[in-house]
């Protein structure tokens, strides 16, 4: 869509507004003013060509009563980077260039000094970003909601192998593409109780009071959409207290007490995901998601109200997507303002509230699914405990109804889990309130129908339908890798920008040896900007002539980092036994572990210590090695993800909802190593067997092996020399021989269970042989450069499926059913 009027003449000006901002808004002179200062006024004066989309955007929101507004609820909102994704969007790439060479300084000078938004964790919140991305380059109304994290997760530091977590303070400079709206603050209660009374027409009912009330103040981050007059609206709630300071208290001495409330607003801030090992972790997270779950539900209504003067319609003008379980209070809470607040009979507030709602899923193992304790959500939340009761007594009679006498329907489906502590399931309250219940991959979407919501599915079967993730080609292609980029729109033009399956295309050039040749120097190019970065930040020299095989995602046991490192000790064993392998090979991991995640930070510290003994062997070296990078973020995954010659997708058949990151190696032209799990699968079916390098048990196949006990991993470690010899080399330190017995639980966890529920829970031992043939066969391609180059261009052909588009545009027809501003 073009630019309007407006936004065409604050283009024009772009050069007054760059000196206006730095003037004015930053008091500095162009002469003095710091590299720091003019990447803030290039920002501001970006932003009010973004404010210009925003104010066009309002208009139609409150002028276009036939548009639904889509509404996505999220713990996280992994947004990156937003200064060149904003000039990309904006398509005034040419004009910034030119505007900054008058003042001797180039566009890429400034991008490193935005700090990433420290608003998520991995492929939720990197989920959540591409949609809304998605939805302004398409040209629907939609808003994000979240909490504005002071902290977000952590900045992670790596010392002497070992995973040290610093606070992630990216606020610290100030951060120039927030708007704060204070006159839009709403209240959030907490604790207190539920109090009956009878109204003025003798009707019973009830309000929630004695409440301890905190302040949500909104910040506004508008996303833009590539060429779009629209813009997506990130709205971040920034705990405040009612009042900050007691000077009586003060007066008094009583220091502590006179900032009582301040310092209870802001923790709720502070960081996300707290640490749920104890219970005022687990109690901060609640009060987490209720805030932010709150504030929303309230600038929803007051929004609707404003539109329509009516909640009646509320699902006509609004839907809210959740996503995942973290959101699930906006049932409750949203119930509650219908019937206490608006006075609504108990059910018309139900078919407004399961009308409005809609459920994504995003796990496959039940032990993922969020339970709180009954105590704790009825001390904190009392009238939405309450309430919760009443859904789940009323729901439980149409379960009665449905399978009459069957007990065990009652036991599974009800919203209350029963034992020593009682709890809440979150999973099953979505569920019953949700008009929609999506998987985010076709095998995702069947093991929740078959295993993990398969009694909701015998209930609703229309209500659940498959949404397979997608990721935005304009952050994880256009911007990403710019070389790769112009070599395709050279090739097939730029239509690929807003529609990946033009990618199509390129296959014509699959036997033209000129174009492959072309594709090899882009990647080279991509692996020599990530060796020059690991050898500034990190002291490493790598070959870019070696095979970059890449494993960047979160720590954790089920996506088996673990595997891939007890391969490299095979190799080293290998090499050190005079096998020389014919390619070198630089293994590169990154990615986060959670603080209290004590195995999967063992893992970390296993895969340093591999490599430091890798790396430091003057054998060795010249044909593997292995990097730690630490801090995994989206700025960084924008270098790492288009250098990988290989991809690895390697977690246990059936445990990846889906993946992401995938789909973000596939498009820039990585061959996948990986499982039949997740969105593998359906990238199997679009590059074809050839064309990918699976290997493994399927997930029905683990599923039999689990339900008969026939998996024995300790006879796997007495039969198979090699794993035996890889397991008791790190059972007797061989990586770490200062600390010998560091690794001993690796070990112990993998042959007995120790910290599982069964030996070897995540199928490490049973893939290995599987895993290091298919690692055989990548290896003798890679020698084949013409050959390797046509798999990696097939893949990038094939990649159209997974833009966060077509995502977007099978929710808005199956789930949302919106319109778009423009059509």
């Amino acid at each position: 869509m073009p630019a309007t009027k407006r936004t065409q003449k604050s283009l024009e000006n772009l050069d007054e507004s760059f000196i206006h901002h730095l003037n004015h808004t930053l008091a500095e002179d162009s002469a003095s003013a710091t590299t720091l200062a003019k990447y803030f006024a290039l920002s501001y004066a970006i932003r009010d060509l973004i404010a210009d989309r925003w104010l066009h955007t309002k208009s139609i929101i409150f002028n276009r009563r036939d548009l639904r507004i889509v509404n996505y609820l999220s713990m996280e909102f992994l947004i990156g980077r937003l200064l060149y994704n904003n000039v990309l969007n904006l398509k005034i790439e040419k004009h910034v260039e030119e505007l900054l060479e008058k003042y001797g300084l180039r566009l890429e000078d400034l991008i490193p000094l935005e700090e990433d938004a420290a608003l998520g964790n991995g492929g939720l919140g990197r989920l959540a970003a591409c949609f809304l991305d998605s939805l302004a380059t398409l040209g629907y109304l939609s808003y994000g909601y979240t909490i504005r994290y002071q902290y977000g997760l952590f900045k992670q530091l790596i010392e002497n192998g070992y995973q040290k977590e610093e606070p992630d303070d990216w606020q610290k400079n100030g951060y120039p593409w927030e708007f704060p709206k204070p006159e839009e603050a709403v209240v959030v209660k907490f604790f207190g109780r539920s109090e009956v009374y009878t109204d003025e027409n003798g009707w019973l009912k009830f309000r929630w009071v004695d409440t301890y009330n905190v302040i949500a103040v909104p910040y506004d981050i508008y996303i833009t959409g590539y060429n779009s007059e629209i813009v997506s609206v990130l709205r971040l709630w920034q705990p405040k207290a009612i009042s900050e300071f007691n000077f009586a208290e003060f007066e008094k001495g009583n220091y502590e007490k006179a900032v009582a409330e301040k310092n209870f607003a802001e923790k709720i801030c502070k960081v996300l995901y707290p640490n749920d090992a104890f219970y005022q972790g687990r109690e901060l997270r609640l009060m987490q998601e209720h805030f932010f779950v709150s504030a929303a539900l309230q600038d929803i209504v007051r929004r609707h109200k404003k539109r329509y003067g009516t909640l009646d319609n509320l699902y006509e003008g609004e839907v809210i997507q959740l996503n995942d379980t973290h959101p699930a209070l906006a049932i409750p809470e949203l119930m509650r303002i219908l019937l206490d607040e608006e006075g609504y009979g108990w059910e018309k507030a139900w078919e407004i509230v399961s009308k409005t709602i809609a459920y994504t899923n995003h796990t496959v193992m039940p032990e993922a699914l969020e339970k709180w304790e009954a105590p704790l959500l009825q001390h904190m939340l009392p009238r939405h405990y309450q309430i919760i009761e009443e859904i789940n007594a009323r729901f439980l009679k149409d379960v009665a109804e449905k399978f009459p006498g069957n007990l065990q329907k009652i036991v599974n489906m009800s919203i209350f889990e029963e034992g020593h502590i009682k709890k809440v399931r979150m999973a099953n309250l979505c569920s019953v309130a949700s008009f929609s219940i999506n998987g985010v991959s076709q095998l995702h979407t069947e093991i929740l129908k078959q295993s993990v919501l398969k009694d909701f599915y015998e209930m609703y079967p229309e209500k659940f339908n498959n949404k397979t993730n997608g990721v935005t080609q304009r952050r994880w292609l256009l911007e990403s890798n710019p070389p790769l980029a112009r070599l395709i729109t050279e090739a097939i033009g730029d239509r690929w920008i807003t529609d990946l399956y033009e990618l199509r295309k390129l296959e014509m050039f699959l036997d033209d040896t000129s174009f492959l040749e072309r594709l090899g120097a882009v990647k080279r190019w991509n692996k020599e900007r990530l060796a020059k970065y690991i050898s500034e930040k990190l002291g490493i020299t790598l070959d870019v002539d070696s095979m970059f095989d890449i494993q960047v995602k979160r720590i954790h046991e089920y996506k088996r980092q673990l595997l891939n490192i007890l391969h490299v000790i095979h190799l080293y064993n290998e090499i050190r036994d005079g096998k020389l392998p014919e390619v070198p090979r630089t293994f590169i991991f990154a990615g986060k572990s959670a603080p209290g995640y004590r195995m999967a930070k063992l893992i970390i510290k296993l895969i340093n210590s591999v490599a430091k003994v890798v790396n430091e062997d003057p054998v060795v070296s010249k044909y593997i090695r292995v990097v730690f990078v630490p801090n995994y973020n989206v700025s960084l995954a924008q270098i790492i993800i288009p250098a990988a010659n290989v991809s690895e997708q390697i977690s246990t058949a059936g445990t990846e909802a889906s993946g992401t990151g995938n789909m973000k190696f596939m498009l820039n032209g990585a061959l996948t190593i990986g499982t039949l799990d997740g969105a593998n699968i359906e990238m199997l079916e679009e590059v074809g067997a050839e064309n990918i390098f699976i290997f493994g048990l399927k997930a029905d196949e683990i599923e039999e092996a689990k339900r008969k006990g026939k998996y024995n991993p300790f006879g796997i470690y007495m039969d198979n020399v090699k794993i035996r010899r890889i397991l008791d080399m790190i059972r007797t330190g061989y990586f770490n021989p200062d600390e010998p017995e560091l690794f001993v639980d690796i070990f112990e966890n993998l042959l007995y269970g120790k910290y599982a529920p069964m030996p070897d829970q995540y199928f490490v031992l049973a893939d290995f042989e599987s895993y290091a043939e298919t690692h055989k066969k990548i290896e003798k391609l890679y020698q084949n450069p013409v050959e390797w180059n046509k798999k990696s261009l097939l893949n990038i052909a094939r990649s159209g499926k997974f833009s966060s588009d077509r995502t977007i545009e099978e929710y808005i027809a199956d789930i949302w059913k919106s319109k778009k501003v423009y059509e």
